[in-house]
């Protein structure tokens, strides 16, 4: 019994002796830590609400101690509680995410692990509040208030309008996780998994963060993407496959931040239809997301190396939408490495220009210095793209979607312009472009077809490639159809159906080419069926190239005594209404022409020739044929600088011609003002003929001229003088014969020709009947070059020509001025016709016509003469040079002029007998 009661006082002895050693080596560990347990007890509470971390925390060897305290001596007894002291340091350590008692775990271990809980929560009681409020007054705990807002509305309908989150860096310290050099790789692996779920969906993790450099707040650093950076301590396995998949997230982001972009208002339909489709590629890129969050949180095999593979694909459709998103903001100027290539202003003047003419506003695709890829353009990039993934189906297949898709608002716009003439383009992007500025009323004053040619042009740099072999013929197709709509010949309001909707459609091309047919044969049985062309031509002629001119002939003989005045005070009204007189007048052939109505009478007051020598010297006209409508903007104002007051109003007369719309855009005023030169020349051609015709008529009737003197000097003079006058005649009358018949009436039957399909370019034989197969705008231009040729080959476009034809022309009509006031001066120059100044007789005592013998006026008439036979004469060769120079170089035709003038630069004095008959026939 005292054995018993010995051995039990030596228990406790020895117990007493173990707990003061135990209370006095753990204390000071377990005091040391109690803040940081607090600590780590806050942030498993926080881990606890992701029970996608379900990592098993393996038990250390602290089952096993209380046995050991009681078999072990004192010494070893300190050993052990060290021990166990580095294992409830590893516990905690190891308490990243929620922990678990492993289900493994065996029954009898389940009470200890309570009662060690207990005493856990025992120490962090009894230390944390003495720690904790030592902190609090150490360190101020920082204010973390993150909040999401609402931003203002944009421009893009459906682009995100909460706040940017903050970032992970600015969070206090007390939030920041735990190391990843503390957790082991299946914990990190964990952590990392979760961490790109959220990456991925553009958003910060727990241990990948935002590069320092990026600001969520600017708009091109989102353009750009963000970079991502890992915090240190991750595994390098488990970071260089992070890594890989980082890229993901950055080209997801980026497109993302695209989409909000370029879907405001500014940037068109067609990125627009662009964004929604890539929108459903990231709604579709979401889902899967969702699914792989699915099985981390319920598959225990789901590792990195498993999300990485599902994720390829997805990450290869991302890289080709952010390369091609990057492409397009490099032609917006939107990225930083594109600045300084930004300077391709001005692009869009005319635009901004009619805008601003119009009382509209800027807007911002049209700010000058900012480009805006739109349109065309981008379905150009996509097509260039698709063109360089041959070897990659699946790129190809997903540029080939985002084309379809983005072209169907492109295809809409051209089926409208197309089928109806019109075009829907709010924000400039189709290959159309319409000028709203100028007007169908302007047709009247629009000296250089602008209606025609300006109203709608060709964007060259925004044409898609599907178009740009028929780009032409879709321009001349909407202009054709606009043209017959305004005319009443189009319902707009019927539905085009079973048209193609998108570029890959087969019927593309064939849809082009039936609307250009269908719209040339409306525009031109318009313009020949139901607004009479050819006659309108046929009365152009009449009235301008003068081949019916019985009326005018007449005109004229009633206005000589208005038209012989200066041109500034001739009477317009008077002249219009003697003109009216004569076309209404009943043997007149114009009298059944029905658009003499629409022929009227102005006064030009520059003359001809100043004219045409103005344009010549500005255009080179000669050089250049066709220049003349060139010039025409300036010459359709007044010409302050070169008009001639002295002109009389036979060389100041011209006639306009009002033609109604559509015929307009054939009959314009470009062509207008050919058939007035042309009218102008033939005319003071007509007048110069009347003046040496009249010369000839007071030769053959005065007295003066029919008298035969007994002087022979005088004799010769006379033959002379109608020498000169008779090879005048006749280069005036070859010449006019020589415009008329051999130069316009040729090119007029061609012209005609290929009007009505005659002959055989205009026309083709289908099926033994004759179709025609011109277009409007091959019409236009025949019209043109039949004007441009008869103004090349009457001479009237070669600067040498005009100025040698101008001086013999004016030497000829002062010449026919001359002799017309000769017959006094011969009175007095020939001795049978006047009397002797030593006569004593005086005149009032003889014949009333008598006058006194001057033998000096022979002497100054006959160099007058002389004068006038060398100018002349000397032109006459100088012309004809430079007519063989031209025929043998330019124009052939001149040749045969050339052998008609040779006739009036034959014969002087000696050899004037046969022109004397001629120009007597005459």
């Amino acid at each position: 019994m005292s054995s018993l009661s010995n051995a039990r006082s030596s228990a406790q002895r020895d117990r007493r002796s173990t707990a003061p050693s135990h209370s006095s080596s753990a204390r000071p560990r377990l005091t040391a830590t109690r803040a940081d347990e607090r600590d780590r007890g806050e942030q498993r509470s926080r881990h606890s609400q992701h029970p996608s971390l379900n990592t098993t925390v393996e038990e250390g060897p602290s089952s096993g101690y209380q046995r050991a305290n009681h078999d072990q001596p004192k010494g070893e007894a300190r050993r052990s509680e060290r021990v166990q002291l580095t294992t409830r340091e590893s516990l905690s350590v190891r308490r990243r995410s929620p922990v678990k008692t492993t289900r493994d775990s065996s029954p009898e271990e389940e009470p200890r692990h309570r009662e060690r809980e207990r005493v856990k929560a025992g120490s962090r009681a009894g230390a944390g509040s003495s720690a904790g409020s030592r902190r609090e007054k150490e360190q101020p705990k920082a204010s973390w208030s993150p909040q999401a807002s609402l931003i203002p509305h944009t421009t893009a309908p459906l682009a995100s309008r909460v706040s940017i989150p903050p970032l992970a860096s600015q969070a206090p310290e007390s939030l920041q996780p735990q190391p990843l050099s503390q957790l082991t790789s299946d914990v990190q692996e964990a952590a990392i998994l979760e961490d790109l779920l959220f990456v991925f969906m553009g958003y910060e993790g727990q241990y990948i963060r935002f590069v320092d450099s990026y600001n969520p707040s600017l708009e091109k650093d989102r353009l750009a993407g963000p970079g991502f950076r890992i915090l240190s301590g991750l595994a390098p396995n488990l970071r260089d496959l992070t890594t890989t998949m980082l890229k993901m997230a950055t080209h997801y982001a980026a497109v993302e931040a695209f989409v909000e972009v370029q879907s405001r208002d500014e940037f068109g339909a067609v990125n627009h239809a662009l964004c929604a489709a890539i929108r459903k590629l990231l709604k579709d890129y979401l889902e899967l997301l969702a699914q792989l969050e699915h099985q981390l949180l319920t598959n225990p095999t789901f590792t990195l190396q498993v999300l990485h593979l599902h994720t390829l694909p997805t990450s290869h459709m991302l890289l080709q939408l952010y390369s091609l998103a990057h492409e397009i903001l490099r032609k917006n100027s939107m990225l930083e490495d594109d600045l300084e290539d930004s300077t391709d202003d001005l692009d869009d003047v005319e635009n901004i220009l009619e805008s601003l003419r119009e009382g509209g506003d800027l807007a911002p695709g049209s700010i000058p210095g900012k480009r805006v890829c739109k349109g065309g353009s981008v379905l150009g990039l996509i097509t260039k793209r698709l063109g360089s993934m041959a070897g990659d189906p699946a790129a190809r297949t997903l540029l080939t979607s985002l084309l379809r898709d983005a072209s169907r608002p492109y295809m809409a716009m051209l089926n409208e312009w197309l089928h109806h003439g019109g075009i829907k383009d709010p924000h400039a992007e189709f290959l159309v472009k319409e000028q709203k500025s100028i007007k169908r009323e302007r047709l009247e004053e629009d000296y250089t077809d602008e209606y025609w040619e300006k109203r709608y042009t060709i964007r060259e740099n925004d044409v898609p490639p599907q178009l740009e072999g028929v780009k032409e013929k879709v321009l001349l197709a909407g202009k054709y159809l606009n043209v017959v709509r305004e005319c009443g010949g189009v319902d707009i309001s019927k539905e085009v159906k079973d048209v193609p909707k998108t570029f890959d459609d087969v019927r593309f091309l064939e849809n082009v080419n039936a609307a250009y047919a269908n719209a040339n044969s409306s525009l031109l049985e318009l313009l020949l069926t139901t607004h009479a062309l050819p006659a309108r031509l046929r009365s152009l002629k009449h009235y301008f190239i003068l081949d019916r001119s019985d009326f005018f002939s007449y005109f004229l003989e009633l206005g000589t005594s208005e038209l012989n005045k200066k041109a500034r005070v001739v009477n317009v009204a008077k002249l219009q209404s003697l003109l009216d007189l004569v076309l209404r007048h009943p043997g007149s052939i114009a009298a059944q022409d029905p658009f003499k109505e629409d022929v009227h009478v102005e006064m030009n007051m520059i003359g001809l020739s100043d004219w045409l020598m103005k344009v010549n010297s500005v255009t080179g006209i000669d050089r250049v044929p066709g220049n003349l409508d060139t010039y025409q903007t300036s010459a359709s104002q007044p010409f302050s600088s070169i008009e001639d007051k002295d002109i009389i109003g036979f060389d100041a007369l011209s006639i306009d011609y009002s033609v109604p719309f559509p015929l307009s855009l054939v009959i314009s005023r470009k062509t207008v003002i050919r058939y007035q030169l042309l009218f102008r020349y033939i005319l003071s051609l007509r007048h110069l003929e009347t003046l040496l015709v009249g010369s000839w008529h007071d030769h053959s009737q005065e007295r003066s001229w029919r008298h035969r003197s007994s002087d022979r000097k005088l004799e010769m003079w006379k033959r002379r003088a109608w020498t000169l006058r008779a090879r005048m005649l006749v280069f005036v009358q070859q010449l006019l014969y020589f415009c008329t018949a051999e130069v316009i009436e040729p090119n007029w039957k061609t012209l005609m020709g290929r009007l009505d399909g005659s002959d055989q370019e205009g026309a083709e034989s289908r099926e033994g009947a004759r179709q025609v197969n011109r277009t409007v705008d091959e019409l236009m231009q025949d019209h043109v070059d039949f004007l441009d040729t008869c103004l090349k080959e009457c001479m009237l476009t070669s600067s040498r020509l005009l100025k040698i034809h101008t001086k013999i022309m004016t030497t000829c009509t002062l010449f026919a001025t001359y002799t017309a006031h000769l017959s006094r001066v011969l009175l007095s120059a020939d001795p049978d016709l006047s009397i002797p100044a030593s006569s004593s007789q005086t005149p009032q005592q003889s014949n009333s016509s008598s006058v006194i013998y001057d033998p000096t006026r022979f002497a100054r008439i006959s160099d007058n003469l002389q004068k006038y036979e060398d100018n002349f004469g000397k032109n006459l060769r100088i012309l004809l040079d430079v007519l063989n120079y031209t025929a043998a170089t330019e124009t052939v035709v001149l040749l045969g002029l050339c052998a008609r003038l040779s006739m009036a630069s034959e014969g002087s004095s000696g050899g004037g007998g046969d022109l004397s008959a001629v120009a007597g026939v005459g």
